[in-house]
């Protein structure tokens, strides 16, 4: 039985409970961050908790995370669920005051929830064959930067893709890819410049994006942080997409349009094999 923790205590999964006054449920009053782990131990932490850190402060809220007792809390997840490879979901909600209301009050205690989940993430089946994306307009809230729990719209994305044969969604906005249901996006041109979105609130400040975009500058590679359209992407060499469970995972198609030769291009395959390396020499 995975053990989670709710608010201070760890818990077998089936005795976890939440209050149905909780603004997580009711507004979606909430963050979260999702931290990979490999050979048990956590990708990228500090990154994780110091965009956590900028979420909260984005939505004004009064819970000040004590990041040494995360990490105490992650690593205690990890070894009391045995997890060599795979994933700990953290969330902190506004909390319950007791009562559905649509003000916040600044007094009521937040929820902190934490759990683990067991994924394969070095062998992945998507990062070898390659992911099929389809294109969607982009109406979330625009302050897309904040790493909230509002993902309905990403979910309703992803499972149509499913349903279409395809992997995955990036989004378009005003004619230019802002990101995927759960990933930044990027491609590569045919003097092999890495191209993605710049920082703005249109994307989320991926912590992944912002290793791969270091572990492209070792490699001597350009990385260019503009808009670029769906017609640039599919003609582009390769195109990728980065995030903290798939870390570099190539694209091969685009809206039923071929990228490159229709298979991983090797940049991308580099970039991934790289991340994994470095990361693992400095994973806490």
């Amino acid at each position: 039985m995975r053990i989670v923790y709710v608010n201070g205590q760890y818990l077998p999964e089936n005795e976890a409970k939440i209050s149905i006054f909780d603004r997580s449920f009711l507004f979606a009053d909430g963050v979260y961050e999702v931290t990979s782990v490999l050979d048990g131990k956590l990708i990228d932490f500090m990154g994780h908790m110091k965009r956590l850190e900028r979420s909260l402060s984005e939505l004004k809220f009064a819970f000040k995370p004590d990041i040494d007792q995360l990490l105490e809390i992650h690593r205690e997840l990890v070894k009391r669920n045995d997890i060599t490879e795979g994933l700990v979901y953290l969330q902190v909600s506004r909390g319950s005051a007791g009562d559905r209301n649509f003000l916040i009050n600044k007094d009521t205690p937040a929820s902190l929830v934490l759990f683990t989940q067991r994924n394969s993430l070095i062998q992945s089946t998507l990062a070898d064959r390659g992911q099929k994306i389809v294109t969607r307009p982009d109406i979330r809230w625009r302050r897309s930067d904040i790493k909230t729990v509002q993902l309905l719209y990403a979910s309703l994305l992803k499972t149509e893709a499913y349903a279409e044969g395809a992997d995955d969604v990036w989004m378009v906005l005003d004619g230019f890819v802002t990101e995927g249901s759960s990933n930044n996006a990027y491609i590569v041109t045919h003097d092999d410049t890495i191209v993605t979105r710049h920082l703005s609130t249109d994307i989320l400040h991926g912590i992944t994006r912002q290793s791969v975009i270091r572990c492209a500058a070792e490699l001597g590679l350009t990385v260019e942080e503009r808009p670029f359209t769906v017609a640039e992407a599919q003609n582009a060499k390769e195109a990728f997409s980065t995030s903290a469970s798939s870390f570099v995972c190539p694209v091969v198609e685009i809206d039923g349009t071929k990228i490159g030769t229709g298979t991983p291009g090797p940049i991308a395959k580099r970039l991934r094999q790289i991340y994994i390396d470095a990361n693992r020499a400095t994973a806490l």
